[in-house]
Order: structure tokens, then C-alpha cells, then sequence
């Protein structure tokens, strides 16, 4: 039998100990993340994740991801200079391939789901 999981209070879950953001470029970041749900096959993976203010660097070059921002504001800046500010209840779609930079202007959480090649 097939059962299914359900997580609910997403601002809420506890994402554990803060780290360094690896790729952060200003702000001093901290990340945090939990995964919630992997599938058996190990290409997909679904999680809450929190970073603080600052700037990174992003890259999708063997995933794509699908972001739900859960609390929190960020811009994206993608190739060619494009820009978009995205806040909570915003869905949106880095494609595999995709490159660029995220601000966050304050703390932020979303649910992700990642997508492997």
C-alpha cells in the first residue's frame, strides 16, 4: 500500500541549527533547511528552507526547482539583468539551466521542490 504525507504549519517546521551560506556574497547569511519528502528514485526532493538577509549566487545546473515563498521578500536576478521581486504566496520556477542571484530583504522561507536530472 501507497500512503500519502502531509506537513502543515510550513513557517513553523523546524529547520534545526543555522549555517553559512556557502555561495552568499553580502549579508553575512545564514541558511537552514529540512528535507521533508525524498522519492525513492532520489530525483525529487521536497523541503522547507530559511535564509537571512543578503545577497547570493544560484545556479540549476542539475535540478530545476519550484519555489513557494512561504513568509519573507526576495528579488531574483536572472541573465540578461532581468529582476523580479517575489513575496509570500508567490510560486515560481528556476529551470534546469537556470543562473543568477537572489537579495533577500529579510529573512525568508520557502517550500521547494527540487527536480533531478
Amino acid at each position: 500500500m501507497i500512503d500519502f504525507k502531509t506537513f502543515a504549519h510550513l513557517a513553523h517546521i523546524d529547520l534545526g541549527e543555522a549555517q553559512p551560506k556557502p555561495t552568499s556574497l553580502e549579508g553575512d547569511q545564514l541558511e537552514a533547511a529540512n528535507t521533508l519528502w525524498t522519492s525513492e528514485d532520489g530525483k525529487i526532493e521536497i523541503g522547507d528552507w530559511e535564509c537571512s538577509q543578503g545577497r547570493f549566487t544560484a545556479r540549476r545546473d542539475t535540478n530545476s526547482e519550484i519555489c513557494h515563498i512561504v513568509s519573507g521578500r526576495v528579488t531574483l536576478h536572472g541573465p540578461g539583468g532581468a529582476a523580479k521581486d517575489v513575496g509570500p504566496g508567490e510560486l515560481f520556477v528556476l529551470p534546469l539551466g537556470w543562473e543568477g542571484e537572489w537579495t533577500i530583504h529579510e529573512k525568508t522561507r520557502k517550500l521547494y521542490i527540487l527536480h533531478a536530472v
